[in-house]
């Protein structure tokens, strides 16, 4: 079966800072796009960093592990109660310790300032640690607005990220109780990132999977070395790791972090593929996908690394080679399918590449459909979703 995005156009992307940016437009035959753009210093500008249920008075703080500076929710709601995670969990951030919890209604709701039209990661983070006593993990539906995010189930997942444009000056987050357990929250985080990055047009954008190849890792890569505080977990159960102690470029708008790009897997079957995701997808699911490249080894005067790009059996990016000590990142632009109930995404090298194919990070994303016009619940103004 023949992937419908396959024979359409696509575009590859090139920006540059050269006094001023440039845009060079061209054709590619791959589903996929490469962008660069200038590297950018790490400061919290725009960041919203909530420790739900911090007393006002033990805030600000700074996080002794990212350095980000932490204030207390009490000026973003008017509901909920305090509470703290029981003192036999383990913390790797202190945000996680307090936590606030809503016993009273159905629907309780941050209310934040933003930026109209900036794409912002917005990560909600849980600790339960049976604060309440009854031992029992909460389940629970969480909004942006008036649009359901995701159903929350703690004993399940602990972070919930999504990608989402503003459409006004106003962001409600929302808990909504939907069994017998009450909403909790821990941390909420929001980071404002470049709209020339993710794409967004489509709709928001829900993580499943932010992954970066290598086999040893201390906890997450985030904030400093991210200036985007994304969270990139470690994953590496079956290939090769290779790595480099030279400087990657990573000047794009996806700004990766250069400890991330310094590593990558190849195949232990240097002639077989580099199988890096799957889904059992539901129907009519969509996905964006963001692999990220950088060549982090040696090559000899006869060496080549070309590969394919292929989804679910469908080749959507041909003979592919990543730069020497240079961070990109191709996608597809626009939302991609399975034609059956499993789909695997996988580099397979070509017939004149010397080397297996090599990757050094992904990111995969559940395309969502928010199909209700936002409504701010303190001026009560209708904000009309764009298109």
């Amino acid at each position: 079966m023949t992937n419908s995005f396959v024979s359409k156009s696509w575009h590859v992307y090139n920006l540059k800072i050269e006094g001023h940016r440039q845009l060079l437009v061209a054709l590619s035959i791959g589903a996929f796009a490469i962008i660069h753009l200038v590297h950018a210093q790490p400061d919290q500008q725009g960041f919203i960093s909530l420790d739900c249920g911090l007393p006002a008075n033990e805030c600000p703080y700074t996080d002794s592990i990212t350095g980000l500076t932490f204030l207390s929710d009490t000026n973003f709601i008017q509901s909920g109660n305090r509470g703290e995670a029981g003192d036999d969990e383990t913390y790797i951030y202190r945000q996680y310790k307090d936590l606030r919890y809503f016993p009273d209604g159905i629907r309780n709701c941050y209310n934040l300032t933003v930026n109209t039209g900036i794409n912002y990661l917005i990560r909600a983070g849980f600790s339960y640690g049976n604060y309440d006593g009854l031992n029992t993990n909460p389940i629970f539906d969480m909004y942006v607005g008036p649009n359901l995010w995701a159903a929350v189930d703690l004993r399940l997942k602990n972070d919930h990220e999504i990608i989402y444009m503003s459409k006004s000056n106003y962001l409600d987050i929302c808990f909504v109780k939907t069994g017998e357990t009450i909403p909790m929250i821990s941390t909420l985080e929001l980071r404002p990132l470049r709209n020339e990055s993710y794409m967004t047009q489509f709709g928001p954008l829900k993580l499943l999977h932010r992954r970066h190849f290598k086999s040893s890792s201390d906890g997450f890569i985030r904030y400093p070395d991210d200036v985007f505080d994304r969270k990139w977990v470690q994953y590496n159960l079956f290939e090769k790791d290779v790595n480099t102690t030279l400087n990657v470029n990573s000047s794009t708008p996806f700004d990766i972090p250069e400890v991330v790009s310094k590593a990558a897997i190849i195949p232990i079957n240097s002639s077989g593929p580099l199988n890096l995701y799957y889904v059992f997808p539901q129907d009519s699911e969509q996905y964006i996908i963001y692999l990220h490249f950088a060549e982090v080894q040696t090559l000899s005067a006869n060496d080549t690394r070309e590969f394919n790009i292929v989804w679910d059996e469908n080749i959507i990016h041909t003979a592919y080679s990543p730069k020497m000590l240079q961070s990109e990142t191709k996608y597809n632009i626009e939302p991609i399918q399975c034609s059956k109930k499993d789909c695997f995404l996988e580099l397979r090298r070509t017939q004149r590449s010397t080397l297996p194919p090599l990757a050094n990070a992904i990111e995969t994303f559940l395309l969502l459909e928010f199909p209700n016009a936002e409504t701010n619940s303190d001026d009560g103004k209708s904000l009309f979703l764009q298109t």
